[in-house]
């Protein structure tokens, strides 16, 4: 065979892949257009079981900014597993599930009053075509008007998955934009049922905990990951559920690259296993928040990010191979 007719390497995979569950294909980590784990750039999102989409949004957050970088560098990092099928899995979640990146959508920055209903209503195109979603934040405000458009487009109250730090669960005033307040916002508006929800990793003190079941760090870090996800799949059952990871639900350690580190937290390994555990939950979307690259040390947060928003893409996956979930 001459050299002009070896076969070429993928490159620009985000670009010139036909789409569809077409498995795991590797491209070389250092080129190529960056998409999320090299999925086709689309915005047509009619055939696909999820659409990875970004919210570079980061006005709400209370510490250092920076996570309206996060969606590019979650990116970044899914670069460097996009060559291997997501290890500890039975089966390729890209092979299960037609996954393409909307990329991002825009956010008018310069109204952010306007921007619950301006990221709901985006959303809401997308949830409409039975579509879930994998969100790349920005800050955990964003999960809010996710939230919304999930909830009215299922017509019911959902159960959340909550990795954190902190319980987000705060009061709130009328129109406050504000990241530790969105899960109180979403109780009180009866779009999430809190006592078939869990929050995992709370280390700040928040006394009022509006009947969600909450497993600190320092649980989480004494209980095996099986007995961990157990619990939870006990609580949620067999609602439709939003699985929602603030990566500074991991410590500062092993996720150096976020706004408001807590030390004390969950170990990559841990919450990796954790996830893993939740095979069988009815996730019909999920996000990955508070990434701010410009905290980050080699890139290590982003590459957790991208794991974890991976494994979320293999619960999907596993709930289309048991009949749940969004296109089943």
């Amino acid at each position: 065979m001459s050299d002009s007719e070896q076969p070429q390497q993928p490159i620009d995979l985000a670009f010139t892949r036909k789409g569809g569950a077409d498995g795991t294909i590797a491209e070389p980590t250092f080129s190529g257009a960056l998409s999320f784990m090299r999925r086709r750039y689309s915005k047509d999102v009619a055939q696909a079981d999820v659409a990875v989409v970004g919210i570079p949004f980061d006005l709400a957050t209370t510490g250092r900014p920076g996570s309206r970088y996060g969606p590019r560098g979650v990116r970044l990092g899914s670069s460097m597993i996009a060559w291997d099928a997501v290890y500890g899995w039975s089966f390729d979640p890209l092979a299960v599930l037609d996954v393409v990146d909307f990329g991002d959508i825009a956010v008018d920055y310069g109204s952010p009053i306007e921007v619950v209903g301006n990221i709901e209503a985006q959303f809401a195109a997308i949830h409409a075509q039975d579509t879930a979603t994998l969100m790349l934040g920005g800050d955990h405000f964003c999960t809010y008007p996710v939230l919304r458009s999930l909830a009215k487009q299922l017509g019911q109250p959902l159960s959340l998955i909550h990795f954190d730090a902190h319980s987000d669960t705060w009061p709130a005033r009328d129109g406050q934009v504000d990241h530790g307040t969105m899960f109180w916002r979403a109780v009180q508006e009866g779009i999430v049922d809190p006592v078939r929800s869990v929050q995992l990793g709370i280390r700040t003190n928040n006394a009022d905990t509006l009947g969600f079941t909450v497993m600190d760090a320092g649980e989480v870090d004494a209980l095996p990951a099986g007995e961990i996800a157990a619990r939870v799949r006990a609580i949620v059952g067999d609602n439709p559920t939003y699985l929602t990871f603030d990566i500074d639900a991991l410590d500062p350690a092993f996720a150096p690259g976020t706004g408001t580190p807590v030390p004390g937290g969950l170990s990559s390994a841990k919450a990796l296993a954790i996830l893993r555990g939740l095979a069988g939950v009815d996730v019909r979307s999920a996000d990955v928040v508070e990434v701010a690259p410009a905290y980050d040390s080699g890139d290590v947060t982003s590459l957790v990010a991208a794991t974890i928003a991976l494994h979320c893409l293999a619960i999907m996956a596993d709930a289309k191979r048991a009949g749940l979930g969004t296109k089943a």
